[in-house]
């Protein structure tokens, strides 16, 4: 039985030099991004570690920036997980972004200073030591390890993975059989919660089935 290794990730902001103080120069700067920047505004917003009112960058700065609150919505609501490759979620971003320049064709500019800046991460990853070979060390494990780890194997994994999936659930289904398990996980939004809501969650869902087996014991 393979075990499950917790591993982190350790990411450096960087910044590409490029920014935007408008609608228009914001539509080509998301045009032109790399994929890196891309991931670094939308799947990685959940590093903020709070919920916030918008889910990425690009749909905060347009609300908050520039108060052009129906656009800020439509590209909040563009779940990032729903695409499997980051060019058409860019596309989706920019359409979004056409289709409001369509009806307002003269969009306000941002104050000086509060341009949108275009950013990339570099990211390490590493072990972090902690293997778990059951649902018992896995319990154990998961409530005390570092948010960073929790948002590696559930956030970032889907990135990684084919199908869009979490490391969490993956293990379970594939290495312990556990599939009720993985489809309880896997039925978490990542959307709607922060990472350590995502780790009470799949704690609680862990703890249940531990409880349920002791139960089988006796």
């Amino acid at each position: 039985m393979a075990s499950f290794e917790f591993k982190q990730s350790v990411s450096i902001d960087k910044s590409t030099g490029k920014k935007a103080g408008n609608l228009l120069q914001l539509r080509e700067v998301i045009a032109q991004a790399s994929e890196e920047s891309i991931i670094h505004h939308t799947h990685r917003y959940f590093l903020k570690g709070h919920m916030l009112e918008y889910t990425n960058d690009f749909a905060e700065w347009t609300g908050e920036s520039l108060g052009e609150r129906a656009l800020a919505e439509h590209l909040s609501n563009i779940d990032p997980y729903d695409y499997k490759e980051i060019g058409t979620l860019r596309n989706e971003l920019v359409d979004a972004v056409d289709g409001y320049l369509d009806q307002f064709p003269n969009p306000k500019d941002a104050l000086p200073g509060d341009e949108f800046y275009l950013g990339e991460t570099v990211t390490f990853i590493f072990p972090m030591g902690i293997r778990a070979r059951n649902l018992a060390e896995f319990l154990t494990a998961i409530k005390y390890i570092e948010e960073r780890c929790i948002y590696y194997h559930f956030y970032e994994a889907r990135i990684r993975l084919a199908g869009g999936i979490d490391d969490f659930s993956r293990w379970f289904e594939d290495a312990l059989g556990e599939k009720d398990i993985a489809a309880k996980i896997r039925t978490i939004d990542p959307l709607m919660y922060t990472t350590e809501q995502i780790r009470t969650l799949i704690a609680g869902v862990v703890e249940e089935e531990v409880r349920r087996n002791m139960e089988v014991i006796q």
